[in-house]
């Protein structure tokens, strides 16, 4: 009974034609969002209408790119929970692609302050640029070999450590965890934004705004940590192999160090986030090395 509603929900909300019809809406909200936030900063420039000083994201028709790219990374999120029961390595993979879009939806942000003159190396925003720049290049060739490694993990050779039914079973356990994700991450991002919104008055949004890359996703990543510990400890059930538990831990870590890197700004912040796919790559070929080592016993 219980599997039966398992099912209805995973159906009802994370099914192929599902994911179809989120992402036309998605598409949608994005390209209208970017239309009204386009509109706005001609508003603002004709002075037309007036906000609070200090709102670079209205002074730039570039710092409208923003907008759309937050739809784009909830469609992100929709994924990353599409794709927890087909693969852990796909979902995990999902991950680096939400922070790395992170990256890049800051990089428009920071066009928007850029000083252009001599004293590139010395203004804190045209920094931040260069150090956003560099990191998204770095993350997305981390991604790129991740990938190659995930592919590895399809192949015949490496499809023998569990049988049918366990997996069956195993991807039974992640279909209902992705089921109770949606509510959670929907509720949790009802809450943040709201309290974003009652807790920053016109007067003090321009403070709000330069956190506001923390906003849900700080939370998000919180919650992810979780379910990355309860695939560690439902795997046992199905393998006690080393490799396999290594892996899964140090995803656990990386997911970590993602975390983390909200906490923290500059330089800083992005070697956490440089860190911490770095780190999950590493741990990924390390055990397909392993994986293709291993005599069948």
């Amino acid at each position: 009974m219980i599997s039966k509603f398992n099912t209805f929900i995973y159906n009802s909300i994370l099914s192929e034609a599902v994911k179809n019809k989120v992402e036309r809406v998605i598409l949608i909200v994005s390209i209208i969002s970017f239309l009204a936030h386009l509109i706005t900063i001609y508003l603002v420039n004709n002075q037309l209408i007036t906000i609070p000083e200090g709102l670079n994201l209205f002074e730039s028709p570039i710092a409208a790119i923003y907008t759309p790219f937050s739809f784009i990374l909830i469609y992100e999120v929709y994924l990353l929970i599409f794709y927890l029961p087909r693969s852990i390595t796909t979902y995990i993979g999902k991950q680096y692609e939400i922070i790395t879009l992170i990256v890049i939806r800051r990089i428009f942000k920071d066009l928007a302050n850029l000083e252009l003159n001599s004293d590139w190396f010395d203004i804190k925003n045209d920094l931040n640029f260069t150090y956003d720049i560099i990191t998204a290049l770095l993350l997305f060739f981390m991604i790129y070999l991740f990938s190659l490694e995930r592919q590895k993990l399809q192949t015949p050779n490496n499809s023998k450590s569990l049988e049918p039914l366990q997996i069956e079973q195993f991807i039974a356990i992640k279909k209902s965890m992705a089921s109770i994700l949606v509510p959670i991450f929907i509720g949790i991002g009802l809450l943040t934004f709201g309290t974003w919104i009652f807790q920053h008055t016109p007067e003090n949004l321009s403070l709000a705004l330069k956190d506001i890359n923390s906003v849900f996703f700080d939370e998000f990543f919180a919650i992810l940590i979780i379910v990355d510990v309860f695939l560690l400890l439902f795997s046992f059930f199905y393998t006690d192999q080393f490799h396999k538990v290594i892996r899964n831990s140090g995803f656990i870590i990386s997911t970590i160090l993602i975390r983390l890197s909200f906490s923290v700004d500059g330089l800083l912040n992005n070697c956490l986030i440089i860190s911490s796919i770095g780190f999950g790559l590493l741990i990924l070929w390390i055990h397909n090395r392993f994986e293709n080592n291993i005599k069948p016993s």
